[in-house]
């Protein structure tokens, strides 16, 4: 999803809440600025979807749950500045155990176990830098992020280690496979491009008569 600047000047968190919650349109928030979420690409919802298909089939009779798109993710201390906190909308999101909601409207979660996002190329520097900074600073649940391209056969895991360091691994091609061991999930890449032709390959020939 790319972000542009929608709302040029300092908003406290509670503004941000209460327009957003008021809004058709997606925003996100940091340091009191408002960010409009624009649309996706083809390749970006073809590879959410699926990602949310394979995440969700296999967390079904367990403690963990999966949200996507509309859920907002809170990282700075409640009683920080509005200087301090980013809400986003990670593309899928894994909660385990019951949910912490900031409020009553529940439309915020304090405690993410995972975190996808599928990378666009107007976001991909913010999601591998500033916004993973404040993930791994502000949600001590989460234990494992991962990003995916949408260019070409590749996705990122990184995984909070015991003590507290990330270790972060690449998977290129699509034969690979990757293992998200804290909640028991595997993601086949030949599974999460379903139906996803990369810019430079071009349509598939059409079959022989």
């Amino acid at each position: 999803m790319a972000l542009v600047q929608s709302h040029p000047r300092d908003y406290t968190v509670e503004q941000y809440l209460e327009i957003e919650r008021k809004s058709e349109e997606r925003h996100e928030y940091m340091d009191g600025i408002i960010y409009e979420m624009a649309g996706e690409s083809d390749e970006h919802g073809e590879i959410t979807v699926n990602l949310v298909r394979e995440v969700s089939s296999q967390l079904m009779g367990t403690p963990c749950r999966v949200r996507t798109k509309d859920t907002k993710v809170q990282s700075g201390a409640a009683n920080r500045p509005a200087k301090k906190v980013l809400f986003s909308y990670p593309d899928v999101l894994v909660i385990c155990g019951k949910p912490q909601f900031r409020d009553d409207h529940r439309d915020v979660i304090n405690n993410p176990a995972v975190i996808i996002e599928v990378l666009s190329e107007s976001t991909e520097a913010f999601d591998r830098g500033e916004k993973f900074l404040r993930y791994k600073e502000w949600n001590p649940t989460l234990t494992d992020y991962i990003l995916v391209s949408q260019k070409t056969a590749f996705v990122q895991h990184s995984i909070r280690q015991d003590d507290g360091a990330w270790l972060t691994y690449d998977y290129r091609g699509i034969a690979q496979v990757v293992a998200i061991k804290s909640i028991n999930v595997t993601l086949d890449l030949t599974r999460v491009y379903d139906r996803v032709v990369f810019p430079d390959e071009g349509e598939p020939d059409p079959p022989l008569d």
